[in-house]
């Protein structure tokens, strides 16, 4: 009887294999995601121009998209909007790649490591500890007020937060992946690059991100001290004449780098991780 039942349950079996009904959300359109994306700034900016057109938001406090509009034509044509957006990018962009830079080093040494994380966790941790604002003034009895105090100011702000993220990814990572890594004959360097690295690319990704919002903070600080080019110097200006056009016109600069650094994380994700894409419901 067990052995009819069999036939009969195998006969039942189909011949070819059915495909599984998978649950999937369908993808949005790229102007749609786009939309979506600039819904939330885009009525910020219509409510801020409803208000300035009803009286509601005086000049003196707030200046008015058309005044801000105004003073953006008006830096532009005489060339000093793009010097210096260009000047701050510029610094923005050496501090951190070279706080990006030491901090990956010392986390995934830190993380790979034992003796490395006795050597550097510690020390790490004070940096991360110590507000960097507070070292503005020593930095500047060490490296003088030019672009190097910049530079290396923004650098330790960055430095912390790479670290730890970095540490982080790379202690997540299965020891069972780096022993067969190394049973491959994949040492040194190469494991750190083939194996270490892409495991730990979304923390370190994570991290990046957040050094690059961090180094705006960086970069307002230091370009109020000695600057002769920058936004930074453009506040200062603002401050001085109260142009609040110019004041407004500031911030909407550091937000349109701000968006820049992110952009440039994104392309990063989306074709460092692309796997991460499929997690997200639509």
């Amino acid at each position: 009887m067990a052995v009819l039942d069999l036939r009969r349950q195998a006969s039942t079996v189909p011949d070819a294999l059915m495909v599984p009904d998978v649950r999937s959300s369908r993808p949005r359109s790229r102007a749609l995601s786009i939309a979506l994306r600039f819904l939330v700034p885009v009525l910020l900016v219509l409510a801020w121009w409803a208000g300035s057109a009803s009286g509601a938001l005086r000049p003196e406090v707030l200046a008015s998209p058309g005044q801000v509009g105004s003073a953006f034509v008006e830096l532009a044509r005489t060339g000093q909007l793009l010097d210096f957006s260009v000047a701050s990018f510029r610094r923005a962009a050496a501090g951190v790649l070279l706080g990006v830079g030491v901090g990956l080093t010392l986390g995934v040494l830190s993380g790979l490591s034992a003796l490395g994380e006795e050597l550097v966790d510690s020390t790490m941790q004070i940096v991360r500890a110590v507000p960097f604002l507070a070292l503005v003034p020593l930095f500047i009895a060490w490296f003088g007020i030019d672009d190097a105090f910049k530079v290396l100011l923004i650098a330790v702000a960055t430095v912390a937060p790479m670290y730890a993220y970095t540490y982080l990814g790379v202690r997540n990572i299965d020891r069972k992946t780096v022993e067969a890594a190394r049973e491959f004959g994949l040492t040194g360097p190469r494991l750190v690059a083939e194996v270490v690295i892409p495991a730990a690319l979304p923390a370190i990704l994570m991290a990046l991100r957040i050094c690059l919002a961090i180094s705006i903070t960086g970069l307002i600080a230091a370009e109020q001290v000695g600057t002769k080019e920058g936004i930074g110097y453009l506040v200062t200006l603002a401050q001085e004449y109260n142009r609040t056009d110019y004041m407004v016109l500031c911030v909407v600069l550091y937000g349109a780098l701000g968006l820049i650094f992110d952009a440039i994380v994104r392309v990063a994700e989306r074709y460092g991780t692309p796997w991460r894409r499929q997690v997200a419901f639509r």
